[in-house]
C-alpha cells in the first residue's frame, strides 16, 4: 500500500494572493470604496512585483526594494505610506494564511505636518449668504453645505448619506447613520445652522423625507466627486484658493477649541473612537494647543 505523504500545493502568484485578499475583504463586509481603494493600490504594486511571480519568493529585501522604488517615484511620504500600509496588510494576511514566510515589514516614518485650516477672513467670505432672489439652487445648497460642514465637522461620506428624516427640529440634532467605524452619531445643531436647514427644505422639494439632504440638480443622491465638484466650483466662485472637503473637518475642530470648546464632547462629535486620536488631530491643527490637550485625562 502507498504511503500518504504531505501535499506540497505549488505557491500561488502575487497577484492571485492579493485577489484573496480582496476576497477575504468582502467577507469582512468592507465598504465597497476601501476595496476599491485596494485595487488602485493592487495596480502601482504590479508595475513593480511580477503579477506571476510565486508568493513564497516575497522576502523582505524585495519588500525593502519597492520602499526604494516608491521614494524614487513619489515624493509624498504620506502617499507612500499610503502604499505601503496597504501591502503590509496584504502581506500579513497571507503570511497568516501560510501563502508567505513571516517577516516584519514597516512604514517609513513621516514628518507631521501642521494641517492648514481656513482663516476668518476665508470663513466669512464662505459662509456669506447668497441672494435667493440671484442664486442657483445648486450654489444656494453649496452655500448650505459649507454652512453644514463648518458647523458640524461631518465627513464627505456622511455628508452625503444623511436623509431629511435624520434633521430633527425638535431637539436640533442630526443623526449621522453612515460613520467611518460605523457606529451613529447624533450631532447638535446650533440655532443658526437650525434656521438656515429650514428655509434651505422650503427650496429643496423634497417628495419625502427618505430623500437626501443635499442632492445633485435631480434631486437624487449625490456622489462623492460631484460633492467635491460643487464645493471646489463653489469656493473658486468666492476667490477662496483653498479647497478640500476634509479641510473644513479640521476649521470645525480648530474653531471648537480656539473656542473654548471641551475635547471630550469634540472626540464624540467628530467620532472618533477614543480620545488619544482627537488629541494627535488637534495637535496637527493647532501645535500650540499641544500642551493643554496633553495635559487632559479621562478614562473612556
Amino acid at each position: 500500500m502507498r504511503k500518504i505523504k504531505m501535499n506540497c500545493q505549488k505557491s500561488i502568484t502575487f497577484e492571485e494572493g492579493c485577489n484573496l485578499y480582496l476576497q477575504n475583504c468582502k467577507e469582512r463586509n468592507l465598504r465597497e470604496d476601501t476595496i476599491r481603494h485596494y485595487r488602485q493600490s493592487y495596480l502601482r504594486f504590479y508595475k513593480y512585483f511580477d503579477r506571476t511571480m510565486p508568493l513564497r519568493e516575497m522576502t523582505l529585501q524585495k519588500y525593502n526594494g519597492f520602499v526604494l522604488h516608491l521614494r524614487e517615484e513619489i515624493s509624498n511620504d504620506v502617499s507612500i505610506n499610503s502604499y505601503l500600509r496597504d501591502l503590509i496588510a496584504t502581506l500579513h494576511f497571507l503570511m497568516d494564511e501560510g501563502h508567505v514566510e513571516p517577516f516584519k515589514v514597516r512604514a517609513i516614518k513621516v514628518d507631521r505636518w501642521a494641517v492648514e485650516t481656513y482663516t476668518d477672513d476665508e470663513l466669512r467670505t464662505l459662509l456669506k449668504k447668497p441672494s435667493i432672489k440671484t442664486c442657483t439652487f445648486m450654489e444656494y445648497q453649496s452655500w448650505m453645505m459649507t454652512t453644514f460642514l463648518f458647523s458640524t465637522g461631518v465627513r464627505q461620506r456622511s455628508l452625503i448619506f444623511i436623509q431629511i428624516k435624520d434633521v430633527d427640529f425638535d431637539n436640533n440634532v442630526v443623526t449621522i447613520r453612515v460613520t467611518k467605524n460605523r457606529k451613529p452619531l447624533i450631532i447638535p445643531m446650533n440655532s443658526t445652522l437650525a434656521a438656515h436647514l429650514r428655509e434651505y427644505l422650503r427650496h429643496r422639494q423634497q417628495k419625502s423625507t427618505e430623500d437626501y439632504l443635499f442632492c445633485n440638480v435631480y434631486g437624487d443622491q449625490l456622489c462623492k466627486s460631484t460633492s467635491y465638484k460643487m464645493l471646489y466650483d463653489y469656493n473658486k466662485s468666492r476667490g477662496v484658493e483653498k479647497t478640500g472637503i476634509h479641510r473644513y473637518r479640521h476649521t470645525f475642530a480648530k474653531q471648537w477649541i480656539l473656542s473654548g470648546g471641551n475635547v471630550v464632547t469634540l472626540s464624540r462629535i467628530l467620532g472618533h473612537s477614543n480620545l488619544s486620536i482627537t488629541q494627535n488631530y488637534i495637535n496637527l491643527l493647532v501645535t500650540d494647543l499641544a500642551k493643554q490637550v496633553e495635559e487632559i485625562r479621562v478614562c473612556f
